[in-house]
């Protein structure tokens, strides 16, 4: 017996957007399921914003359509469910840090003592405790970025959208923040991230969409499968006449020293390769196969949007 597929916070399909002439966003699809880390990525322009505008209900889409939350894109109750941290987000420098909070409680319509507990929660476990009452003019600007994700958790919501949640942080900051994820996830939060830090996201997410041109190129895990007819081979020094020696089991793409780059004839002709190398007289330190990076996938499906 399998387990049933999780259920979809976003299920959207052929989303459109355009503007005059120009489709800002042109037959996207996406699916996200509940309780996980969805990285969305692609290039600037590539109508990232646009969609995330889109599934907030900040704009009409001028085609397709789909659901949020199990309803439809724009519908307020969904919304309710929602924390969002733009990339771009406004503070002004008169409130206080837990003002803030109370101001964003507010607009939630939470009850004025549970924005209280929350807040002072939220600041705590964002590294900013015993700053609450600070003006946020002495904030710095990573101080900002971790009350932004406070804000976008007050409400404790089911969907958390954040945009780039660790362009301002150092590393001990973006470590906190892997370690937030990992607890929302645990919680049953579903968290929809946009970052340009692609190492990031191959730490942090459980799947990923990249798009390029309005549309979806990749949807599937973060780790591409590597590809296994690829194998870097490592030895004290490379055997005189390597293609000969090698014919019929790999073929030699690169030869540095006592580093090799082979293809394989075949997925288990690894063994055959190693074994060879051995007869001749080689030391074999290591033999594994090339691990497709997300960097390599990004840019290779990216590349045209890139170049223009």
């Amino acid at each position: 017996m399998t387990d049933a597929p999780a259920p979809l916070v976003i299920d959207v399909h052929g989303l459109v957007k355009r503007y005059g002439r120009r489709a800002a966003v042109d037959g996207l699809d996406l699916e996200v399921e509940a309780g996980e880390v969805f990285g969305f990525l692609g290039p600037n322009g590539a109508g990232k914003t646009t969609t995330v505008r889109m599934l907030l209900g900040l704009a009409r889409p001028s085609g397709g359509g789909g659901r949020l939350l199990g309803r439809p894109l724009g519908d307020p109750e969904a919304r309710r469910a929602v924390g969002y941290l733009p990339e771009n987000v406004h503070f002004p420098g008169w409130f206080t840090g837990l003002g803030f909070l109370r101001y964003h409680g507010a607009l939630y319509g939470l009850p004025r003592h549970e924005v209280e507990a929350r807040a002072g929660e939220a600041l705590e476990r964002l590294g900013l405790g015993g700053r609450g009452d600070d003006s946020l003019r002495g904030y710095s600007h990573g101080m900002l970025q971790r009350l932004g994700l406070a804000q976008a958790l007050l409400a404790r919501p089911r969907l958390v959208f954040l945009d780039e949640p660790t362009s301002a942080l150092d590393p001990r900051g973006r470590r906190d923040v892997r370690e937030l994820l990992d607890e929302l996830r645990a919680g049953g939060t579903t968290v929809f991230l946009n970052s340009h830090l692609l190492s990031e996201v191959e730490r942090t997410c459980d799947r990923v969409a990249i798009v390029a041109d309005g549309r979806t190129r990749y949807l599937g895990p973060t780790v591409p499968d590597s590809d296994a007819s690829e194998v870097d081979v490592v030895v004290d020094d490379a055997p005189a006449d390597l293609e000969r020696l090698l014919a019929g089991v790999a073929t030699v793409r690169s030869c540095e020293g006592g580093r090799l780059r082979l293809t394989l004839a075949a997925p288990d002709a690894a063994p055959d390769v190693a074994r060879r190398l051995l007869d001749a007289g080689a030391r074999l330190h290591a033999l594994t196969p090339v691990r497709r990076e997300l960097e390599d996938l990004f840019l290779e499906l990216t590349h045209e949007e890139l170049a223009a």
